[in-house]
């Protein structure tokens, strides 16, 4: 046999073995995983004249401050006038803010409530893509599904990026009740990792029936063949969203929330100039406050679900464009599912798809989706929450009982669907999110999702740039978000749109190993100073030091508002201080996420946040009675059981609840005895 003919039957195997080698390598090659990498500025340490110096940040203008600045609009002086007033600070509206501002640009955004108080406080959590956005774009040949996903994983890649403090990978189990789904489903997850690229992390795998039950010991195993698990983002919705106004509010943006737009001014041609605003804390506290008027040279909706609202103020015979959805969530405790790894029933019984995800420690289930009626706290019906966990039960081992009881608290969030007011067909729903400008000036951003916010506010930040002329310009003297000399966040702002690599306010000196430096220098307990980092980034050391020291050997600071969760006295007070908090619901529902968790945890600890916001702000015993009964009566839309609505703060302090008729305390086994032989 000739050398040739031996080489040439040595081709096909040699192929064979590097395109197996070439795909192994892709599936298994070390990654530089987004979110994981080591802090771009290194913790604080002892000096050598043994000194331990705390990160000095740059501090934020306070509340007062910045309604100061937006009354200078109308000075008269050309300079003064903002360039972009957004009306709205959800995601979207913050997100346009730091756009704005990063591009050099005077902009001011104003919310009329808290920032993250509607749709964007009430997600599902997740930073998806959408893998059945990918199923759909398949099966229906629709190239806009396909091109939806595709923005959107590349819009999960710089979640981790700026906000590896807030975002992180969580791998979703799929699991598998028939072989003929097998291949099927590891063709989808598989697509969406290539989708994915660069933006990807891990790719997806398969789990025999026995590795399936091990990583989710709480699944059903009759009909069980296996399951698949592929990777997606999380984060914490209300703190992302509060971070990203935090951060437009260092970099120049005038950020007040609390503060309502009351009308909108135009001019002799009927364009818009201004709006009018009023501030509603000053009447809280049993103060007059009058109007007055911010002006700007474009004005941007982004009001989510109230968005016809404003538009209304603009044009009071245009047709409305949204039409909301409602979605509802329950949340279980942590014992439902593993701490590190989530669930999705991609096709349930009437065809939606739910999902079933670890959270701060408990276990968050959803969503549905039903038309609704706008309103502010719209509330969970009983209908949804029982569809829920009716569900779920059909995923979890028989011997799980899926108890209504269980659910510790519930919410309703809406979902801004949008049609377009110009397309022919005005009743069809834009699959994405629509920018819209009036005759006015008015432009409108509504539609979309928490993952791909960046993408919205950057593409409506360029159309009111053509539109109104603006002039972008690089930031002179940006602040040094990380507290240190060493990074220069400003080298980046150039003019254009950077918001893809502008940290947000804590990731700087976030690493996974920054809890064990709060431990050792604060002496906080581990659950705590996990919690503090993953919700604070380095701003955890601030945090960390407003905390009241315990006067006990072990944790020597911080004390708990309830014994359950790792919320802690210098949560308050740093909300208070440093990211605008006015009421006891921005705490407890935003700043922290304690009424989300459990909502008579909430009401436990109500006492106490209004005590260390009354000492902040100096509320009298009136605004503290307000603060009571407006927190309780927004518990009900997370699902406060009906018997504590009526709760008194004496009975709360005094532990005097009537308990025995919630279908909590009748779960539990308080009486029985042990049997002895």
């Amino acid at each position: 046999m000739s050398r040739f003919t031996r080489a040439r039957r040595l081709i096909a195997p040699l192929a064979t073995a590097g395109v197996a080698g070439g795909v192994l390598y892709t599936m298994y090659r070390p990654r530089n995983i987004p979110g994981y990498e080591a802090a771009v500025v290194p913790p604080p340490i002892f000096g050598a004249d043994g000194t331990f110096k705390l990160p000095r940040f740059p501090r934020i203008k306070s509340r007062l401050e910045q309604i100061a600045e937006l009354r200078k609009s109308n000075s008269g002086k050309e300079e003064d006038v903002y360039d972009v007033l957004v009306i709205g600070a959800g995601a979207t509206g913050a997100g346009v803010a730091l756009d704005a501002a990063t591009r050099g640009l005077r902009v001011a955004v104003v919310e009329r409530d808290d920032f993250s108080c509607g749709t964007s406080s009430k997600s599902t959590k997740l930073v998806h893509g959408g893998v059945r956005y990918l199923e759909k774009a398949f099966w229906n040949l629709d190239y806009s599904q396909y091109e939806l996903v595709k923005e959107a994983l590349k819009e999960r890649k710089y979640f981790l990026q700026t906000a590896p403090h807030l975002s992180m990978w969580l791998p979703i189990m799929l699991p598998l009740d028939s072989w003929w789904k097998v291949p099927y489903y590891w063709a989808g997850t598989k697509c969406y990792d290539f989708l994915a690229g660069s933006e990807g992390i891990e790719s997806s795998y398969f789990l025999t029936k026995s590795k399936a039950i091990d990583a989710f010991p709480m699944l059903k195993q009759s009909d069980l063949v296996g399951a698949l698990v592929y990777y997606d983002g999380a984060h914490n919705d209300s703190r992302m969203n509060v971070s990203i106004a935090m951060t437009a509010a260092l970099y120049g943006a005038t950020v007040v929330n609390h503060m309502e737009v009351t009308a909108l001014q135009k001019d002799a041609n009927g364009k818009l100039y201004g709006a009018t605003v009023k501030d509603r804390v000053p009447e809280r506290d049993g103060k007059k406050t009058q109007d007055f008027n911010i002006k700007a040279r474009c004005i941007i909706n982004c009001t989510g679900p109230f968005t016809d609202g404003i538009r209304k103020l603009d044009d009071p015979t245009c047709k409305e464009i949204v039409a909301p959805a409602s979605g509802v969530h329950v949340i279980l405790p942590g014992y439902y599912s593993p701490g590190k790894m989530g669930l999705i029933d991609p096709s349930t019984s009437d065809g939606r798809v739910i999902f079933f995800l670890p959270w701060q420690g408990n276990t968050i289930a959803g969503t549905t989706d039903e038309p609704a009626v706008i309103s502010k706290n719209p509330l969970p019906d009983e209908k949804s929450i029982e569809w829920i966990l009716n569900e779920i039960s059909h995923y979890l081992s028989p011997d799980i009982n899926v108890r209504r009881g269980d659910v510790l608290a519930a919410w309703s969030g809406l979902r801004p669907l949008v049609k377009d007011p110009k397309a022919k067909n005005t009743e069809s729903l834009v699959r994405n999110h629509l920018i819209d400008i009036s005759e006015s000036g008015l432009i409108t951003c509504a539609g979309g999702k928490w993952t791909t916010y960046r993408q919205m506010a950057e593409e409506c930040v360029d159309a009111a740039i053509k539109e109104f002329n603006l002039k972008p310009k690089p930031v002179v003297n940006p602040p040094m978000v990380s507290g240190t000399e060493g990074v220069d966040d400003g080298a980046i702002l150039d003019g254009s749109c950077q918001t893809h690599r502008v940290r947000l306010i804590g990731a700087h000196g976030f690493s996974r190993t920054l809890f064990i430096h709060l431990i050792q220098h604060f002496g906080v307990e581990t659950e705590v100073a996990k919690h503090l980092t993953e919700s604070y980034g380095d701003r955890a050391w601030t945090v960390a030091a407003l905390c009241k020291a315990t006067d006990k050997r072990f944790p020597a600071k911080g004390e708990r508002i309830s014994q359950l969760y790792p919320f802690v006295d210098g949560e308050i007070r740093y909300a208070v201080r440093h990211e605008y908090a006015q009421t006891a619901v921005d705490v407890l529902a935003r700043r922290t996420r304690l009424a989300f968790l459990n909502a008579q945890a909430a009401l436990e600890a109500l006492p106490r946040v209004i005590d260390i916001m009354a000492e902040e702000l100096g509320w009298d015993r009136r605004r503290q009675d307000l603060e009571w009964r407006e927190t309780v009566s927004f518990l009900e839309s997370m699902g406060l059981p009906q018997p504590m609505l009526t709760a008194t703060r004496k009975q709360v302090e005094q532990g005097k609840l009537d308990l025995k008729s919630s279908l909590e305390y009748r779960m539990y086994s308080r009486h029985d005895k042990p049997i002895e032989e």
